[in-house]
């Protein structure tokens, strides 16, 4: 790379740059292979003359596209040091959302992202696509689910696989067009109707390359590992059955990854057992099961359904902590003082039994007083979250943000259709896990850190600079300032504080939220800055993540068995890292796309209802409403106001009418109709009844 980027000659031929780096002759065809490889992955470019370059070198950027509204996009680079560049619509050729592409730069306009044009698609992302499927006088075309993906797919007479109108199914892209012609597929599936219940699920499921079942061999081997180990049997385990564990979970939690326990000790300290299900003792390195675990990277919980990363037979039976069974563990006890100070922590593989399997609600009582559980477990749950409560003072005193996002929760009926859409509440008992989950996880990077293992930490980086002017616009446009340079995380957690139980809160906690880089897996330990925490890891959740399972390993052998790490077990880190990155952000898009298509069905059978809501957001083309009565936002369209002409302020955030005056702003209470619901396009739309007054 460096020979290509300092040549003086500009783009180098094969034979020139194996001359200069002096490749014996017998190794050239390995060196040409070589380079096309990295020709592939974009690293490289092939100019006329099939001489290379590095693309930079050539006004070329490489990067990932993502596909906005508009069908514009941006074309997102790696480089820390390099912008994202701007693709308007008409430049994208046959290039689609998700694709690997290289972009000419255009122009580079002052104060914005370069403007840049592809040239080329290096990688496609969407081999086949889910959608509707739609028959027009002339031929058949599939409208996309997924919205960023801005052109339907033609479907040729003969190739529709007796699909019929408004059907869910899955196409296979034969061409991908040139960005003035449509791409053209095949129907490969027919899901059904999109009219019944959980083919929207499914199309989900499919949309996202969700894995259906595990193979047969995969499932075999689970079974065969769960049924030959005994942890009850391993001399190398500590007996903990005496401890007083249990586990604090969702009402529906099949899977349960970790337990607490708390003693006071000989010297007066609160011993705190943090016990995570052992699954590096199940799942074996390089193991059928192991491989398949690395290819899901994450378990996903659909509304209707999970995709498990582990086999049931490991996942939901002999890995989770379950009440009354003996259950092997990584148990960290940290010693902590009444001010929540970390004295010293070990590690232990253990053998611990539950005594309860506790929803949030059954600790959440106890927290409130309102019933019991067994009197000794009700009081160590009680000094728990004492404990959680100063280390979480302390979290926010370095300056950890909390972004406390409503969320909402689909109840399904025995068809599979929604029944009601709730918000979820955050509990305390919510918090007193999270809490000490936080407080595992700071630990083992900390100790990583310090002994120098090979694991995969969990690294949020700053936001960048340009996010960071955009978001200081945005936050003086509603009368909040940030320091001009050098922002801290404690600096954004105070605009979260003082906007708390104010109208405009959830808006600004979207913003800044957005405003954020993504957190991700890598080898090198970045901090996290989302946390203000100098080391942080993935640790408690090895059922459901990947590099947890790392983790675990890595602790294990070095940490409970004293012994060094193999040097091998640091090659595939960052490949793995980045991997589990990448199904990370499947599961949370195909998590997400399945609540919103089950509020978009709820509404579907709500149509001309009334209800009444809070205005939730505001922009140039109407504003948001999220009801009272379930937890369901939709549009009022500016069009449909008729009584005078409304324009945006931005200052005031507000919808406000040029003859009238008459103002819509954040937090203003009215009641709506529903007018209309577009499954396919996942649009709620309502129509004014009323404003209401204040309170």
């Amino acid at each position: 790379m460096d020979a290509i980027r300092n040549s003086s000659r500009g783009p180098l031929k094969a034979k020139d740059l194996a001359r200069e780096l002096e490749v014996p002759t017998e190794a050239y065809d390995a060196f040409k292979g070589m380079l096309q490889g990295l020709e592939s992955a974009g690293t490289l470019y092939r100019v006329k003359g099939n001489r290379y370059a590095v693309p930079d070198k050539i006004n070329l950027t490489v990067g990932r596209l993502s596909v906005i509204r508009s069908g514009d996009a941006f074309l997102v680079v790696e480089e820390a040091d390099q912008q994202d560049v701007f693709i308007p619509a008409a430049d994208l050729g046959s290039a689609m959302d998700g694709d690997q592409a290289v972009a000419r730069i255009e122009r580079r306009p002052r104060g914005r992202n370069p403007v840049g044009r592809i040239i080329k698609v290096l990688e496609r992302a969407h081999p086949t696509i889910v959608g509707t499927y739609h028959r027009s006088q002339k031929f058949g075309y599939v409208k996309p689910q997924d919205r960023s993906m801005t052109r339907d797919i033609i479907i040729a007479d003969g190739e529709e696989n007796g699909a019929s109108e408004k059907d869910a199914v899955l196409v296979r892209i034969i061409s991908y067009g040139d960005g003035k012609l449509n791409p053209v597929g095949d129907v490969q599936e027919v899901l059904g109707p999109l009219t019944d219940p959980g083919v929207d699920v499914l199309m989900v499921h499919y949309g996202h390359g969700l894995p259906l079942h595990f193979p047969d061999d995969v499932e075999r081997a689970a079974e065969k590992v769960a049924a030959a180990k005994d942890p009850a049997t391993d001399a190398h385990r500590v007996d903990r059955r005496d401890l007083l564990v249990f586990t604090i979970d969702p009402e529906d939690a099949k899977d349960h990854d970790d337990a607490l326990s708390i003693v006071k000790d000989e010297d007066g300290l609160w011993e705190v057992g943090i016990h995570i299900a052992d699954v590096s003792y199940f799942v074996e390195q390089g193991s059928l099961v192991d491989v398949e675990a690395i290819n899901r990277g994450t378990s996903v919980y659909l509304v209707d359904r999970t995709v498990p990363m582990l086999p049931h037979a490991l996942s939901s039976d002999v890995c989770s902590l379950k009440p009354d069974v003996d259950r092997a563990a990584v148990s960290l006890f940290a010693r902590l003082d009444d001010q929540a100070r970390v004295r010293d922590f070990r590690f232990e593989r253990t053998l611990i039994r539950s005594r309860h399997r506790l929803a949030y609600e059954d600790a959440e009582a106890v927290l409130q007083g309102e019933r019991g559980v067994a009197p000794d477990t009700d009081e160590a749950i009680r000094r728990l979250d004492a404990l959680a409560r100063v280390l979480r003072k302390k979290r926010e005193e370095r300056g950890s943000i909390d972004f406390d996002l409503p969320e909402g929760r689909v109840i399904l009926g025995e068809s599979g259709e929604p029944v009601d859409i709730q918000r979820v509440l955050r509990l305390e008992s919510h918090r007193l896990i999270e809490d000490f989950m936080l407080l595992a996880n700071e630990l083992v990077a900390m100790e990583g850190k310090a002994r120098k293992l090979p694991i995969l930490y969990r690294v949020h980086e700053p936001p960048t600079l340009q996010k960071l002017e955009s978001l200081r616009e945005f936050l003086a446009s509603l009368g909040h300032t940030l320091p001009k340079r050098d922002i801290r995380p404690r600096d954004l957690q105070k605009v979260l504080e003082r906007v708390q139980g104010r109208p405009e809160e959830k808006l600004i906690s979207t913003v800044v939220l957005r405003s954020m880089q993504r957190a991700r897996y890598q080898p090198k330990n970045l901090g996290h800055f989302g946390l203000a925490a100098e080391n942080y890891t993935h640790f408690t959740s090895p059922i459901r993540r990947y590099p947890d399972l790392v983790t675990h390993r890595v602790v294990v052998r070095a940490l409970v068995e004293g012994q060094p790490v193999p040097e091998s077990w640091s090659e595939d880190l960052e490949s793995v890292g980045l991997r589990s990155s990448e199904r990370e952000q499947v599961a949370t898009a195909a998590e997400r796309d399945s609540v919103e298509l089950k509020k978009v069905e709820y509404m579907e059978r709500h149509l001309g209802d009334e209800f009444t809501g809070t205005v939730a957001g505001v922009t140039s083309f109407g504003f948001f409403v999220l009801l009272d009565q379930v937890f369901v936002e939709g549009l009022v369209h500016v069009n449909t106001l008729n009584d005078d002409y409304y324009e945006f302020r931005e200052e005031e955030y507000a919808l406000v009418g040029d003859r009238k005056g008459r103002r819509f702003r954040l937090g203003d209470r009215v009641r709506i109709q529903v007018a209309r619901v577009d499954k396919e396009e996942r649009h709620v739309d309502f129509q004014l009844r009323e404003l209401l007054p204040p309170g």
